[in-house]
């Protein structure tokens, strides 16, 4: 929603100043420009980028403009999973929790939780790090160092989208250069015409340079922006993870593991330590309920 808004304020600031100045809004309407700009932004896109970064791109442009950020109870559904899983590991083994991070689909601890059942980056995080876990004896160090690889992949990857579009963002204004040579081009084949012609061709070509700059630095380059900061969001979640299940290979019960993990979260939507233990009081009556 505020990515919407922020669009709007950018056009109505633009616009509305324009308009203040006394500007005639039709010698802004240059769609031929703009395609040339844009289609041209979006075939070098697909010239640079792989398929399968496209389509991500496609996916987190539309959880930007219809999704909400992570707030307080994605956290809590974390925290209250891995709490879960943890208990059960820490009553009857490591190797109770086969049936569920083989099958998290038909676990009662996973579907309890929809959120995070979800959220396949974090649930594939916890379920492949638990099968290894159980698979083979490791050292705590050992453990830590396998989620470090394998969130500084996932990070690699992940940072492959926002960074194609980003640079597609830094080609626009160039893209409106070249779109307002060529309007001049079409101007010089007009110089028999009259002076009002000469203005009027003469200030469209312009626009393709505004077209450009707009679409870089008002659009494109934030929308970058707040998708490199989704990626950011996704590896905090599995460094919250990360943080848990170290702390319970070096043998620290669950409520301990989860106090790693909660100081791991954000601070703007970190769960205080009284509220988390409250959560799980209830989640304890609920259990045995």
């Amino acid at each position: 929603m505020f990515v919407i808004i922020g669009m709007v304020v950018v056009l109505a600031c633009v616009i509305g100043g324009y308009l203040l100045e006394g500007g005639n809004l039709h010698v802004l309407w240059q769609p031929v420009e703009l395609l040339i700009i844009f289609g041209s932004g979006i075939g070098s896109l697909l010239v640079g980028s792989p398929m399968k970064v496209n389509m991500t791109i496609g996916k987190n442009l539309m959880t930007i403009f219809t999704g909400k950020p992570k707030d307080k109870k994605d956290y809590l559904d974390i925290l209250l999973v891995l709490f879960d899983l943890l208990s059960l590991a820490r009553r009857e083994g490591v190797i109770a929790l086969e049936s569920h991070v083989n099958k998290p689909d038909s676990s009662a601890i996973f579907t309890n939780r929809p959120t995070v059942l979800k959220n396949h980056h974090v649930l594939d995080f916890i379920c492949d790090n638990f099968k290894a876990y159980t698979a083979a004896s490791m050292e705590p160090h050992e453990f830590e160092a396998l989620m470090d690889t394998d969130i500084d992949s996932h990070h690699e990857d992940a940072l492959q989208a926002p960074n194609n579009l980003n640079r597609v963002a830094d080609a626009f204004p160039a893209l409106g250069i070249v779109a307002a040579v060529m309007g001049v081009v079409l101007t010089m084949g007009k110089l028999s015409e009259p002076p009002e012609v000469l203005g009027h061709s003469i200030g469209a070509a312009l626009v393709g340079t505004f077209l450009g700059v707009l679409l870089s630095y008002g659009f494109f380059g934030p929308l970058a922006a707040i998708m490199g900061s989704l990626v950011q969001e996704t590896s905090t979640q599995l460094q919250v993870v990360k943080a848990a299940m170290n702390a319970f290979a070096m043998g620290w019960p669950p409520a301990m593991s989860l106090e790693s993990a909660r100081r791991a979260i954000p601070a703007a939507v970190r769960p205080g330590f009284d509220e988390l233990e409250g959560i799980l009081r209830e989640s304890k009556k609920a259990g045995k309920g």
